[in-house]
């Protein structure tokens, strides 16, 4: 009888304990632009329903305050302010009020949890929803700025700085957005911060500079609207300043990277706890 030593037996516990204690490989990390783009279709099909009477809401307000101002700002200047500043409002309420109000939303009703169990990165979640939002806004912009070159009769051959406005106006304030609905302790003042916002960039962005008192421009500068709106309205004049117009529109880029950020911090902060 031959004598076969126990760890080379095929059934033995021994044979088996060495493939047992190797550890079992994980997935692979997943890259943040694939999640984003998954996070991105996610919340745009999520919100195409939803968000689009809101929209309709948004571009018939500045459409109506156009029409009222109309009566009150003369031709030149004033017409020029009061049409960037109706059309980047648009953007304004949808990127910075109603993401303030579904980021806060999300935090107390414990959707985080959903995405702190996803292999996703935080910056995807907060870009993807940033971009879904701040997409939806295209619509209602260039049927503002149209409706308002037609009203005040300005000329409407440089409209396609739009493709620029839109989006860094869009992320400077969707950021803002994002991170007052990830900062704040209840959904009702994640609300009451959105709304104070788009009032601001309505009061302060709509309304000619000209007429303002000096402690009120000082806060117009710190609006990251207002440099979208100062870019857009730059570009009616018969010979736009250029350097001013891309010195205003790095400005909104500078401040989106910023503010989103932010905000992808302050996801983290709300999803650990």
């Amino acid at each position: 009888m031959s004598v076969v030593p126990a760890d080379v037996l095929p059934g033995s516990a021994l044979a088996v304990e060495e493939p047992a204690a190797c550890a079992a490989e994980l997935g692979p990390r997943a890259r943040l632009w694939p999640s984003l783009a998954a996070v991105y279709r996610a919340q745009l099909s999520r919100a195409r329903v939803a968000r689009i009477p809101l929209l309709f809401v948004a571009t018939f307000q500045s459409v109506g305050i156009m029409i009222l101002m109309r009566g009150v700002v003369d031709d030149g200047a004033e017409a020029q302010a009061v049409v960037a500043g109706s059309s980047v409002l648009v953007v304004a309420f949808v990127a910075l009020n109603l993401l303030a109000q579904y980021f806060g939303q999300l935090r107390a009703s414990g959707g985080l949890d959903h995405y702190a169990t996803l292999p996703v990165p935080p910056a995807a979640v907060v870009l993807g929803a940033a971009g879904a939002y701040a997409s939806f806004t295209v619509p209602g912009t260039v049927v503002t700025a149209l409706f308002g070159c037609v009203l005040f009769g300005l000329p409407m051959a440089h409209l396609w700085i739009l493709m620029a406005v839109i989006p860094l106006a869009g992320a400077a304030l969707a950021g803002l957005g994002a991170a007052l609905g990830l900062l704040a302790p209840r959904p009702e003042l994640a609300t009451l911060l959105g709304q104070l916002g788009m009032s601001a960039a309505l009061l302060l962005g709509v309304l000619p500079a000209d007429r303002m008192p000096e402690v009120v421009r000082f806060t117009r500068d710190l609006l990251p609207s207002t440099y979208g709106v100062e870019a857009f309205a730059r570009t009616f004049g018969p010979h736009p300043d250029w350097a001013f117009v891309l010195g205003d529109l790095a400005v909104c880029g500078v401040v989106g990277v910023v503010s989103l950020a932010v905000a992808t911090w302050a996801y983290r902060r709300a999803a650990v706890r």
